[in-house]
């Protein structure tokens, strides 16, 4: 799961950060976009993947300008884990 800060008045800000998740659609369980106030907004993504994949894909929507932070929180479900 990635959380990130955005700055809401960064020109297409919303349209780069969908465009980077559609190659990874297969990886991209959930989504939830939220307007903290008039500047500022809440991106939060729950994926799937190994934690290589998962660990570049929150890198890459974090290095997009206009993300103010990001925060990679990752578990797993322990059924691979010996």
């Amino acid at each position: 799961m990635s959380y990130n800060h955005l700055n809401h008045h960064v020109r297409d800000l919303s349209d780069k950060l969908t465009e980077q998740q559609h190659p990874h659609h297969h990886h991209v369980i959930s989504s939830l976009h939220v307007h903290l106030d008039a500047h500022n907004c809440l991106e939060v993504l729950v994926e799937q993947g190994t934690a290589q994949e998962v660990r570049q894909i929150a890198d890459e929507l974090i290095g997009i300008k206009g993300v103010k932070h990001g925060k990679l929180v990752m578990t797993t479900t322990g059924q691979d884990l010996a």
